[in-house]
């Protein structure tokens, strides 16, 4: 069973041990400078808990095995990392917290949730677009998104191989 609640922060190391080990999933398809991507720094989760935009996926024990961080971008919730652990992958808690964010942004009266993922990895385009995400062209990127983008490129990752897509939020 999958428990969505918001993050503390003291979650923060347990947070950094999970984007780790979900980020080793890259290795598999030769991505191994994103692998080897250090994870975002315990202060950096602790604003993101302060400010209420970092939620996790727990059990019943309260262990955490997932989490996702939403920042606001362009008049709109946007995921600036979401990662579950691989053992448990594939059961449900991405969707859980995605279907939170999409929550919390309807709450809010935000149009959309937005991310940049990779076209070509299977765990990210097409698993977003199962989910009800679609892909915006780069022309109609507001100017955060363009930044982020930007900022990407900058960090070394490859931009013909990344996309933004985004998921409407019901009105």
């Amino acid at each position: 069973m999958v428990v969505i609640r918001v993050s503390r922060p003291d979650d923060g190391p347990r947070l950094q041990e999970i984007e780790r080990l979900a980020g080793q999933r890259f290795r598999e398809i030769g991505l191994d400078d994103v692998a080897d991507h250090e994870p975002l720094p315990v202060e950096a989760h602790a604003e993101y808990a302060a400010a209420g935009r970092s939620w996790v996926a727990v059990d019943r024990a309260d262990e955490l095995f997932g989490f996702v961080l939403v920042d606001l971008v362009d008049g709109g919730a946007h995921v600036e990392e979401i990662s579950v652990r691989p053992d448990r992958q594939g059961q449900g808690a991405g969707r859980a917290l995605l279907e939170h964010v999409r929550a919390w942004a309807a709450g809010h009266g935000w149009p959309a949730v937005t991310l940049l993922t990779f076209s070509d990895v299977a765990w990210n385009r097409p698993l977003y677009e199962h989910l009800g995400f679609r892909v915006v062209p780069d022309e109609e990127l507001g100017p955060g998104l363009q930044a982020r983008r930007e900022a990407e490129a900058g960090r070394g990752l490859d931009p013909t191989r990344r996309v933004c897509m985004r998921w409407d939020v019901p009105r």
